[in-house]
């Protein structure tokens, strides 16, 4: 009872004297969430076990997007991947690194109809740390260049401060599957 009236002390002589705003400061460690799962889901034709984008938390159409993935010791990958010893594979933070990649080019410039997004190209991808249960990948993916319908994009994902992989990928985005995308996608692949 006392420290808590001691608290309430200080919290009012700092408010009365130009002192931290608590609300503020609270306010501050708080994120912000531009896409949540449903919406996310609404846009991405992915779902469990193989959506790894929970939410996004920054975006700034045709220039940049950051995702949220929740790393969980009940993924299934984690059953094989190693047993006793678990590590989400690196082809799957790259796939996260898409999946957020295609949230940013299809909420810069919607398809008309629903949109289809290819990966067609992945390089310079670079593995730096384990990623653990628990942790939480931050996915952070700027636009490099666009030439409808084809993005480049560069990927950087992070748990707390540390890089954990990064990498360039080129994705299509189109409205359906026909026998012009998938030729886009290897003319895409040629040069």
């Amino acid at each position: 009872m006392a420290l808590c009236l001691w608290l309430k002390g200080i919290i009012f002589v700092l408010s009365q004297t130009g002192g931290p705003n608590m609300m503020e400061m609270e306010k501050s460690h708080m994120t912000k969430v531009i896409m949540d799962s449903l919406e996310i889901q609404a846009i991405l034709p992915h779902r469990y076990p193989f959506l790894f984008v929970d939410r996004v938390i920054e975006f700034e159409a045709n220039i940049r997007i950051v995702g949220i993935k929740n790393v969980t010791f009940n993924e299934p990958f984690f059953q094989g991947h190693f047993p006793g010893r678990p590590i989400m594979p690196g082809v799957l933070i790259i796939e996260a690194l898409a999946q957020v990649g295609g949230l940013l080019a299809i909420k810069s410039s919607p398809p008309k109809g629903p949109p289809v997004v290819y990966l067609a190209g992945l390089e310079r991808a670079k593995f730096r740390k384990p990623v653990l249960p628990g942790d939480q990948l931050r996915l952070e993916v700027t636009v490099l260049k666009r030439r409808p319908p084809f993005w480049k994009m560069g990927g950087k994902a992070y748990v707390g401060d540390d890089l954990v992989c990064e990498g360039e990928t080129t994705a299509m985005v189109t409205t359906e599957m026909s026998g012009g995308a998938v030729d886009e996608v290897e003319k895409a692949s040629e040069s």
